[in-house]
């Protein structure tokens, strides 16, 4: 996904994903980035599974028998949690050995590359896929304790914050740049896109006052639709076209099935997610994917407004997300 608002914008990479800030006073583009980094270099250090001299992994073996961790983790396990909760458990922030185990035990960019993965109807599947186990596991999420900021963590849990931490990061990035600046603010991380502050003040017929105009589209050659993204408001866009990688001649991706620690079936190619934080949208883009043709009724139900896209490139979309045509039109409720 992408913001069409270039003139205050920097971009980089980051965490192997694509990074951006856009702001509706360009004079403060390279200070909203550095605010931006700020926050992730912060969540980073917290969290990441990857660096040995994380919080959680300095941590580790007292949080066995319970240590106090510092706000901010606190922060992101309460929202891991949170997102677990909304999804019955289709997100599960301790898939972290499941991931390992699968060759996900780096930095995504240090990963090999994978093939294109280019579906259509019959292709692209994972390939040589272990068999599913026949009864669902315990889900880990449920034996993490969580007591203020006093945390337990089994010694057989590997935590993975991943999606949901990055969520919050692009939360937390747009509300304290909108505060510190003083200006409107939209954080893009890897498809999880934040707002804060006031939108672009609308001076062109195709972007009225208060939204954000928002292309989304996972790949290049997947549909694409521009949509007005109220100011405050956030969207998600979950992939399994993206972070792939190969293991024994067995194509994986990171959108794993909490039941049985292997990548969700990819019904859906995309799954996007409009709703009032990032780390909601998230959670909701991410289960979708997890649920695969449950998804739709499953997002109805909840009354989640969402897009969808499957492995021939159709479209399904619930609960208020706009037309295709014409594009532009917001959001409502």
């Amino acid at each position: 996904m992408a913001a069409r608002h270039a003139a205050g914008q920097r971009s980089w990479q980051v965490w192997g994903m694509a990074a951006s800030v856009v702001v509706t006073e360009p004079g403060q583009a390279d200070a909203a980035a550095a605010l931006v980094r700020h926050v992730l270099d912060a969540v980073d250090l917290a969290c990441s599974r990857f660096r040995a001299d994380s919080e959680l992994a300095v941590l580790r073996r007292e949080l066995v028998h319970g240590a106090t961790v510092s706000p901010l983790l606190a922060t992101l396990m309460e929202s891991a949690l949170a997102a677990a909760r909304w999804t019955a458990g289709a997100v599960d922030p301790t898939l972290g050995a499941d991931l390992i185990s699968l060759g996900y035990d780096a930095d995504f960019a240090a990963l090999p590359p994978s093939p294109r993965h280019d579906a259509g109807p019959g292709t692209g599947r994972l390939a040589a896929r272990s068999p599913r186990p026949r009864a669902p596991r315990v889900p880990g999420w449920q034996r993490i304790r969580l007591d203020g900021r006093r945390l337990v963590v089994p010694a057989d849990v590997t935590v993975d914050l991943g999606a949901s931490a990055k969520a919050v990061a692009a939360d937390m990035a747009a509300a304290r740049t909108a505060v510190e600046l003083g200006c409107g603010v939209l954080v893009n991380l890897g498809g999880d896109i934040a707002t804060a502050g006031p939108a672009p003040d609308g001076s062109t017929p195709d972007c009225p006052a208060g939204h954000w105009q928002v292309l989304v589209q996972d790949l290049p050659d997947d549909p694409a639709q521009q949509v007005s993204l109220p100011a405050g408001h956030a969207l998600a866009t979950s992939s399994t076209s993206k972070r792939r990688w190969e293991q024994a001649g067995a194509l994986r991706h990171h959108i794993l099935d909490p039941r049985f620690g292997l990548p969700a079936e990819d019904v859906w190619r995309s799954a996007s997610v409009a709703a009032p934080s990032a780390l909601e949208a998230n959670a909701y883009s991410t289960a979708a994917i997890v649920k695969g043709h449950a998804a739709v009724p499953w997002l109805r139900e909840a009354a989640v407004s969402a897009r969808l896209v499957d492995q021939r490139r159709r479209v399904v979309t619930t609960s208020g997300w706009p037309a295709a045509e014409p594009v532009g039109v917001g959001f409502h409720g």
